[in-house]
């Protein structure tokens, strides 16, 4: 299992756009991926489940991924965070 914190750093937060994108990339893994935002452990793969998240501009998510591509994985998805879910 791997893990990182990221941070929110798009100014519209997770919505539609950037829920889909994720979704389209945690779905080519064998790992498991999840969301932790310190109350909630969600689903990576579940487009509903991260919408619901309530993931707003400058908070901060844990990214958990386990299996076989974890490390891809993690690195993929962070990624996504990092260039504000290619938006701006």
């Amino acid at each position: 299992m791997v893990e990182r914190v990221v941070k929110i750093i798009n100014r519209a937060g997770i919505h539609a756009r950037p829920a889909s994108a994720i979704v389209q990339k945690t779905k080519n893994f064998k790992a498991s991926v999840y969301f932790e935002d310190g109350s909630r452990k969600i689903d990576a793969k579940s487009i509903l489940s991260i919408i619901t998240l309530g993931a707003a501009y400058g908070k901060e998510i844990k990214i958990t991924a386990e299996g076989e591509d974890e490390q891809y994985a993690l690195d993929t998805i962070a990624h996504l965070f990092e260039t504000k879910f290619e938006e701006e």
